[in-house]
């Protein structure tokens, strides 16, 4: 199953130099831009990690692409993702945010459903990766 979150999530993967073409756009719209990354993808889960401090005032984007690159050595096997925040005033907000790398192998999530008063259905899912501890779900 693949993951679909953010902007591009439907597209086939980037490639670096595609990559550095939309952080260069975001750059060029004067947004921050900072990489993230996950080994439990949920929907709900918007706070991943953080690799570094966003990049504030960067003029060129070969600069994400290559602290990209270092931490694709390090989290190869996870979620990888690339986030945009515009601080202008009445937008304060992430602009774009799509995943760069993910796992040679997504799961995907387990539907649960529970039967609750008044013959109401309660939905919740669970990623099959959560199954195995933090660290080790892609290997």
């Amino acid at each position: 199953m693949r993951v679909t979150q953010g902007t591009f999530s439907f597209l086939p993967d980037f490639t670096d130099q595609q990559i550095h073409e939309q952080v260069q756009y975001c750059i060029d719209n004067g947004w921050a831009v900072s990489i993230e990354y996950t080994d439990d993808p949920h929907p709900r889960n918007t706070y991943w990690e953080m690799w570094g401090h966003p990049m504030f005032d960067n003029p060129d984007a070969a600069a994400v692409v290559y602290e990209l690159n270092e931490c694709r050595k390090i989290y190869g096997s996870y979620y990888i993702r690339i986030i945009a925040f515009d601080s202008s005033p009445g937008w304060e907000s992430i602009r774009l945010s799509f995943i760069v790398n993910r796992p040679p192998e997504e799961p995907g999530f387990k539907l649960s459903r529970t039967e609750v008063k008044g013959r109401n259905i309660q939905y919740s899912i669970t990623p099959y990766s959560s199954d195995n501890p933090q660290g080790s779900r892609y290997k």
